[in-house]
């Protein structure tokens, strides 16, 4: 049973341990969990900041239902970033419901995300529990900037585009990260069209030029991203596509070309062989965990172009960090969960459930996040 408010699910991981840092920050006393305590101690000593101030504990549990209640049964708010989130993510929204706590994630993992919306977004509103995936750099911000761009009158299409720089070599993605990437090649990817989701082609891919760069940026649609799914029934929108793309154009065509092979020889294959061959895939792209960010490396910019009959508005968060900032965001969302400042329960996204200007705002004044909007 937790004896603090927040659960961080995941807590030897790397984006764990950086929502850890974050609720260190704004002191606010955690539970960490994870199927090894021992595991748990020894990478938090190593990896999170100003743990000395931390008021926390920790606690072993097995990844199944009854085991996860039990851990955080006390708790208000369960942070998890134990993924890839369809394999897995089910029986910790499962578990963080009977515990009677509201649930926050980091994928944006469409098969999964339309799953909890389906199978337990009624079951959390009637709770009174906010049920939240996505709450992520990759995503939250690109929603930021859409949810700016729809603050035009008139705007209901949407394009997004999430495009980062870090090393040349294509490190300093996270070994979670990793899995999850190459597990979408299981899955549909969609986008919205006239308010339905759509699967993109199997080789879909986009030319991105942006003033922020010198180069197009080759981007892909990364599963279709939670936005899609999140704009589904909003009644403001009639279409969003939303892609992703690395700076290191080689770096992302090289997994352009995975997913091309995936769909020619390993599509058909049993799981098991599937899953061997994942395992290897991601054993040999990201074999251990990489070092924290820095801001003279990571750095990052959100676009979201709003088109309406006649409205159009293009609207950019330049950042850095981002799993830096992914950490900020959970921080940011415990706080009004903490409060009980919703303004929506069930499902719903962070920029929704916890108001966008607000997510924006709590980046900004930390150095993570700078908006602006141009109507063109």
């Amino acid at each position: 049973m937790a004896k603090h408010p927040v659960v961080v699910y995941g807590a030897s991981g790397y984006t764990g341990m950086l929502i850890m840092d974050w609720l260190i920050d704004q002191a606010i006393p955690f539970t960490a969990v994870g199927r090894n305590a021992g595991r748990i101690k020894e990478m938090m000593s190593q990896r999170v900041v100003r743990l000395e101030q931390a008021e926390y504990e920790i606690i072993e549990a097995e990844h199944n239902v009854d085991s996860l209640v039990k851990a955080f049964q006390g708790a208000k708010v369960v942070c998890n970033t134990v993924g890839p989130f369809i394999n897995s993510g089910l029986v910790t929204v499962e578990a963080a419901l009977k515990a009677g706590c509201h649930y926050l994630d980091t994928t944006g993992e469409q098969a999964y995300i339309r799953k909890v919306r389906d199978q337990f977004g009624e079951l959390y509103r009637q709770a009174g529990l906010l049920v939240s995936p996505s709450n992520a750099y990759m995503y939250t911000y690109a929603e930021i900037a859409a949810e700016l761009a729809l603050e035009t009158h008139g705007v209901d299409a949407l394009e997004t585009a999430t495009l980062c720089r870090g090393p040349r070599t294509g490190a300093g993605i996270s070994v979670g990260s990793t899995a999850t990437i190459f597990e979408g090649y299981r899955h549909e990817s969609c986008y919205l069209w006239e308010k339905k989701l759509v699967s993109h082609a199997a080789d879909a891919s986009f030319m991105i030029n942006d003033p922020a760069f010198m180069q197009p940026v080759f981007s892909l649609p990364w599963g279709g991203t939670s936005l899609p799914v999140y704009f589904e029934r909003d009644s403001r929108v009639r279409s969003c596509i939303s892609s992703v793309g690395f700076y290191d154009n080689n770096a992302m065509r090289t997994v352009h070309a995975l997913g091309q092979k995936w769909e020619a020889e390993y599509k058909n294959l049993p799981r098991e062989q599937q899953d061997a061959v994942l395992k290897q895939i991601v054993d040999s792209t990201t074999p251990a965990m990489p070092p924290r960010e820095r801001t003279t490396v990571q750095r990052t910019v959100d676009v979201a172009i709003g088109r309406g009959q006649l409205a159009s508005v293009r609207a950019t968060l330049h950042g850095t960090t981002p799993y830096i900032a992914t950490g900020a965001i959970h921080a940011a969302g415990a706080i009004k969960l903490l409060d009980g400042d919703l303004a929506k329960t069930g499902f719903a996204s962070g920029s929704k459930a916890f108001g966008h200007r607000y997510l924006l705002g709590f980046l900004e004044q930390r150095g993570l996040a700078r908006a602006t909007v141009t109507h063109l």
